[in-house]
């Protein structure tokens, strides 16, 4: 008998709940500064904002959560595939990472996230 993959909290393991918890404390260390910096030159800024919001949300399960931080510390963390200074390409890796993690957890993005989003660029 074959098992589903399937997605339960109960599946984390330690390491695994190492891993999202260190990815968590990265995300809150670098996420405003680097957006600050970088807002005006990124067409997927309020994405990136509404993944924030998304992550951070109580009520977003656990899974869910370790796909966002993992996709958001991709962006914070100086280094990737491409690097980010690079002009035009710098940031096409992070916006791809972004864009299939906020495709596979779709169905959690509340609109209470992308107003949030909303607000933030506004007052960036």
């Amino acid at each position: 008998m074959t098992r589903a993959a399937t997605w339960n909290e109960a599946d984390f393991a330690a390491p695994d709940a190492d891993r999202l918890a260190r990815d968590e404390d990265t995300v809150r260390r670098g996420f405003w500064r680097k957006l600050r910096r970088l807002a005006a030159q990124l067409p997927f800024a309020e994405d990136l904002l509404a993944a924030y919001y998304c992550a951070f949300d109580r009520d977003t399960p656990l899974q869910v959560k370790a796909a966002l931080l993992g996709a958001l510390a991709y962006f914070v963390l100086p280094f990737d595939a491409i690097p980010d200074m690079l002009p035009l390409l710098g940031f096409a890796d992070d916006a791809a990472v972004l864009a299939t993690a906020l495709r596979l957890v779709a169905s959690h993005m509340k609109p209470a996230h992308r107003e949030a989003a909303k607000r933030a660029m506004a007052s960036l």
